[in-house]
């Protein structure tokens, strides 16, 4: 806030607050929700490359702050990385899970119905399904799968 004080008068820093309140306001009653909390990748370059170019030349950010800031960065990058595998993980195990379920009797919840039968094909899809008694139902329906000799049907 110290760099904005000394690059903008008090006459144009009043303005712009009152510009961003209004604005908030204007958000809050056409969404009726609070503006985003959270900061994403883009939001963080962005928020960086403004805060480099608007920078007050006689006082350039101080060596310390542009690494933490890059390490915040690589850190984001990582972690944005990390949940794009593990979510591309579970879809595989997802699928790996309804293919081995191929020919063995499974139980089936759609809605308040139990569905019982076997699995006769599978698509491997982002959401496996499972074909049944000639209908295909989402993998995470099932809640049993029986094993040959332990089919309690």
């Amino acid at each position: 806030m110290a760099q904005i004080q000394s690059v903008l008068s008090s006459d144009d820093l009043a303005e712009l607050n009152r510009n961003v309140t209004d604005y908030n306001a204007k958000l809050r009653s056409d969404n009726q929700k609070l503006p985003q909390q959270d900061m994403g990748r883009d939001e963080f370059l962005k928020l960086l490359l403004t805060q480099l170019a608007n920078q007050d030349p006689t006082a350039p950010l101080e060596d310390k702050e542009f690494v933490a800031q890059m390490a915040q960065f690589s850190s984001l990058e990582q972690m944005t990385n990390m949940a794009a595998d593990f979510s591309r993980l579970a879809r595989m195990m997802s699928g790996s899970d309804a293919t081995n379920a191929l020919g063995r009797s499974v139980e089936i919840m759609d809605g308040d119905n139990t569905i019982n039968g076997s699995v006769q094909a599978v698509m491997r899809d982002d959401t496996p399904k499972v074909l049944v008694n000639g209908s295909y139902y989402n993998w995470d329906q099932v809640t049993k799968v029986y094993y040959e000799g332990d089919q309690n049907l």
